[in-house]
């Protein structure tokens, strides 16, 4: 697989931004052989992420990269926005917190989705969440 076709953006800025966003990752779980559970693990998480991208977040990018270590092959997904941040983080990270609406599943149940979750968020920059799964 050439390099260019490792890694990539979207924008996400509007309703067809995430739809555009589940579809990629939905490509990229079937390239990396992903069980059907795996994929839709990755795409569940890749929508409530790119969901808080745009509505919390005010708009912002979806990055992706595709992992090799040794024999294991992964998806690496950061979702980056310029928005308010989160004030508190633990807070957000907490089962049955919610900010108003969404799918409902939340940071918590994002990272429960997925082997590897990462957040940094400042208030008034931005927050930039990591996820990836390992096949």
């Amino acid at each position: 697989m050439p390099d260019d076709d490792r890694t990539g953006v979207l924008p996400l800025r509007s309703e067809e931004d995430i739809v555009a966003s589940r579809q990629k990752v939905r490509v990229l779980t079937q390239q990396l052989k992903f069980s059907l559970v795996d994929q839709t693990k990755m795409i569940t998480a890749a929508s409530e992420l790119s969901r808080n991208t745009l509505v919390h977040g005010g708009g912002g990018e979806m990055r992706w990269e595709l992992l090799h270590d040794g024999v294991r092959r992964g998806l690496r997904l950061h979702f980056m926005d310029q928005g308010p941040g989160i004030p508190d983080v633990k807070l957000a990270m907490t089962d049955g917190w919610t900010s108003g609406s969404g799918m409902g599943l939340g940071l918590p149940g994002s990272k429960r989705l997925v082997n590897e979750f990462d957040i940094q968020s400042t208030p008034g920059e931005g927050t930039h969440v990591s996820i990836t799964r390992w096949k």
